[in-house]
Parts: structure tokens; C-alpha cells; sequence
């Protein structure tokens, strides 16, 4: 009775993941309620009529927002790492009439009022990309990976990027920013490293965002990597086909560029694929599907990485749509993220057992190979460590210990709850002086006791959560 309980519950969200937007979604918008469909589906109209100041947001979207939204928003931008910028597409995809719980919204305008305080344990590059850099623009982590960030700008900027300590201009959050600008000089650094270590097989051109690269700079980039031996595979990573797909679809010279490279890469018998970046169903449309169907036609692997997110995708229905919707138009769900820890998002981030529970009831509403792996991108550089695998799990003060044994043997790596998740008496602990380094403490003490002992897991370990 259970299953066909399940089985009946699935059938009548049947189609759902099919159902894709395809009206004039950008003329509710009064700014742009004149654009016909020819010149909005333009990436040069995309480019230029996005959004990068209140006042700017004021103008396009007239009485649809209050005042009150406006002042939210000049305050939300001030605690926030990244500046604005967001395109007529996704602009056009937030619903109006709710924009507080939009996903979209919450993703890309931050609201002050929703903003809640950071994590005492927080620290501006938390992944520690810069001490894993032998060269400026080049992470070398793991054994045979390398990220080239050979760009420090987005054509969209979200305002929780992991690597905001280098991306977009300077803010009065960060001050200022590393600076990576588009450099031939820079990027040879970049490359001759790559080619003096043969062990580096798989390298990752992202940002910024790759989107931003000229065509020219596109193809030079994975043509010079693809031409290294040693060099098996590169993905260009872009948030592109998420926040502006229509660049696929009208800048013929990007896409040409980007369809020479893996047209190289297979005649090496090598590989070069794109992975993207989506968080919601909603920002999946029309446009999308007719940009992904461009790069089938021509043969180029998609893969998504998404990073979960607090009132976007954190519940399993949101999360199974998203994951149908992705594989209904050729994109191969990869990775889920719990969220780094980022200045000014702590209301985005979830708790590893709401993200775990989320996982659970992901994990066989499709194929496996379309069931992305839900991972912790550990602090202080340990590395990607799937969610399941920590050491040890203080569910109460919402701590978790991982090891990562293959990339930084012999240390320890945390993860941390978001405060709001925790008891009122566990969060004043922690903003006490002195008692987050002791939680820290006892939960690394408690790691290490379960990895020596390993029999006695069972009597370290906390009870399962429950969920009502």
C-alpha cells in the first residue's frame, strides 16, 4: 500500500518537469513591455538592458515594487559581497506579486530584512581557493584537477558566490576585491604550470564565468590546454545558460568558438564539456530548451552543478522538479552543494540533515545517472566530500567533521549548520566569546575518537533527526 501510495503521488506531478514557459514572460515588466520576442531573445539586448543599480531597477520595473522594496534592497546590497547585476531574463521571471519568497529573487536582489546575522566560524574565501594557488587564477587541490580562473566577471552576479573575494567589483561588504581581469600574460603562467605537472588531467576554465570570455579567448584557452599531453578533459563552467541562454542561440561566434573546442577535443580523443548552474524550475523556460536543443545538435555534454539553497530549493518536490527538469532538456544533474559560507547569506543556508533528508527523497524519482550527489565543499580546502561520509555529526551544536584523506591526508574539515536551525540556547552559545572555538573543539575531539575507534561509532554518534 505504501508503494502504490508513492506511485501514485508521482503520478500525479507526471509532466510537471515538461511543462516549460514559452509566453512573453518580460512584458508584465513595464520596461519592457514594448521589446518584441525578436530583439529580447537578442544576448546584445540582454547585455545591455541588465539591471546594476536600484535607481536602474526603479525605472524598469515602475509601481511593481513598492518603495518599501526599494529601501530593502539598497540596505540588502550593502551587507552583500557581490554587486548587482541581473539580466532581463531573470528579472522577468520573478513573480512580482510575491518577490520576498521568489526564488529567483532570493538568489540575486538580497532584501536586508531577510538577511540574518553570519556565523561567527565565517571567513571571506572559506574554500581557501588563494592558499591552493601556485599561480594568481590557477587552483591546483586535487591530484589530477586544476580551476583556471582566467576571468573575474559574470554576466550575472549572485549574491552568494563562493568566490566573492575576487569576482565583480569592489563593495562596501568586501572591500577590495583579488583581481583577476582577462590577462595573455597571466594565463601563460596559468599554462605552463599545467604543462610542468603531469599528473594535472582535468582542468575547470571558470571565473567569473566563461560566458564572459570572447570567442577568440574561448578557443585559444581549451585549444592551448587541449594541446598539452598530459591534459584528458576540460569543462567550461558557466552560469550562462541559466541566467542569459540566449547568448547560445545569437552570438553565433561564442557558440561556434565553444563547438570548435570539443569538436578538437574529440579528434584528440579528449574531452570538453560545459557545466552549468541552475537552482530552480523557474529558471528553466522556452529559450533554455531551445539553447540546450542548439548544443545537442552539435554534439556538447552539459552537466549542472546546484547549490542548495533555503526557501529555493530545500524541499524534496522543489528539488525533484528541478532534477526532472534538467534531464527533460538534455542537462545532466551532477552536484548539489550545501551552501558555502558566504558573507551576508546565512538566510540562504540549511542544516546538512535538512539537506540530507532532501537527498533521501531525491534519490530515485529518476535514473541514477541523472541523480546528482549531494556534497560539502569543505572549509579550509578539503575539498568536495559526498554529505553522508563525516566523521562525526554534532547535530545540537550544528558542527560535522569530514576528512578528506585522498586530497589533504591527516586533517580535519567543518561544515556548520546555519544558526537559525539550532536551539535559541545552542545559538547563544555560540555568539558568546570563546565558546565557538570550544564547540569546535569538542567536536573535533569527538571526530577523532570515532576515527580511532571505529567499533565504537555507535556510542559517539547523536540521534537521527527527526522531522515533523
Amino acid at each position: 500500500m505504501e508503494f502504490e501510495e508513492a506511485l501514485a503521488a508521482v503520478n500525479a506531478g507526471e509532466g510537471a518537469h515538461r511543462e516549460l514557459r514559452d509566453d512573453d514572460y518580460w512584458r508584465q515588466i513595464p520596461g519592457f513591455g514594448k521589446v518584441d520576442r525578436a530583439e529580447f531573445e537578442t544576448h546584445l539586448f540582454q547585455q545591455r538592458a541588465s539591471v546594476t543599480s536600484v535607481a536602474q531597477l526603479r525605472e524598469v520595473l515602475g509601481d511593481l515594487a513598492g518603495e518599501s522594496f526599494y529601501a530593502d534592497l539598497a540596505e540588502g546590497i550593502r551587507n552583500a559581497p557581490m554587486s548587482l547585476r541581473i539580466s532581463p531574463h531573470l528579472l522577468s521571471l520573478i513573480d512580482w506579486n510575491e518577490p520576498v519568497t521568489d526564488p529567483i529573487r532570493s538568489q540575486f536582489l538580497p532584501l536586508r530584512s531577510c538577511q540574518q546575522p553570519d556565523h561567527p566560524m565565517l571567513r571571506l574565501d572559506s574554500l581557501a581557493e588563494r592558499k591552493d594557488s601556485p599561480v594568481p587564477g590557477l587552483t591546483h587541490r586535487y591530484p589530477d584537477k586544476a580551476l583556471f580562473l582566467p576571468v573575474d566577471t559574470c554576466p550575472v552576479y549572485c549574491r552568494f558566490c563562493t568566490r566573492s573575494y575576487a569576482v565583480g567589483a569592489d563593495t562596501e561588504r568586501v572591500g577590495e576585491k583579488a583581481k583577476l581581469h582577462a590577462n595573455l600574460a597571466r594565463w601563460e603562467e596559468a599554462f605552463a604550470y599545467i604543462s610542468a605537472h603531469p599528473g594535472l588531467e582535468d582542468v575547470v576554465i571558470s571565473g567569473g564565468d566563461s560566458y564572459n570570455l570572447r570567442p577568440d579567448h574561448l578557443e585559444l584557452i581549451g585549444r592551448r590546454l587541449l594541446s598539452i599531453p598530459h591534459v584528458r578533459r576540460i569543462r567550461y563552467a558557466t552560469k550562462g545558460l541559466c541566467v542569459l541562454p540566449q547568448k547560445i542561440l545569437s552570438d553565433q561566434r561564442w557558440t561556434d568558438a565553444l563547438t570548435r573546442v570539443v569538436e578538437e577535443a574529440r579528434r584528440l580523443h579528449k574531452t570538453a564539456v560545459v557545466h552549468t548552474h541552475f537552482n530552480s524550475a523557474q529558471e528553466i523556460v522556452g529559450v533554455t530548451r531551445r539553447a540546450m536543443n542548439l548544443l545537442v545538435e552539435r554534439g556538447i555534454t552539459v552537466r549542472c552543478q546546484t547549490v542548495l539553497q533555503r526557501g529555493v530549493n530545500d524541499t524534496p518536490e522543489s528539488m525533484q522538479l528541478l532534477v526532472k527538469r534538467l534531464g527533460f532538456i538534455n542537462i545532466q544533474p551532477y552536484y548539489v552543494y550545501f551552501h558555502d559560507m558566504v558573507p551576508g547569506v546565512e538566510d540562504l543556508r540549511t542544516s546538512l540533515r535538512e539537506g540530507l533528508e532532501v537527498e533521501k527523497r531525491v534519490r530515485g524519482v529518476t535514473a541514477g545517472f541523472h541523480t546528482p550527489a549531494f556534497v560539502v565543499d569543505t572549509m579550509g580546502g578539503g575539498g568536495k566530500r559526498d554529505a553522508h561520509s563525516y566523521e562525526y555529526y554534532d547535530r545540537e551544536n550544528g558542527v560535522a567533521v569530514f576528512t578528506s584523506p585522498a586530497v589533504k591526508p591527516g586533517q580535519q574539515f567543518l561544515y556548520f549548520d546555519p544558526l537559525a536551525s539550532l536551539d535559541p540556547e545552542v545559538r547563544r552559545r555560540w555568539l558568546t566569546d570563546g565558546e565557538p572555538q570550544q564547540v569546535v573543539n569538542e567536536a573535533l575531539r569527538q571526530a577523532d575518537l570515532d576515527v580511532r575507534d571505529p567499533a565504537g561509532c555507535l556510542s559517539h554518534a547523536t540521534p537521527a533527526p527527526r522531522f515533523s
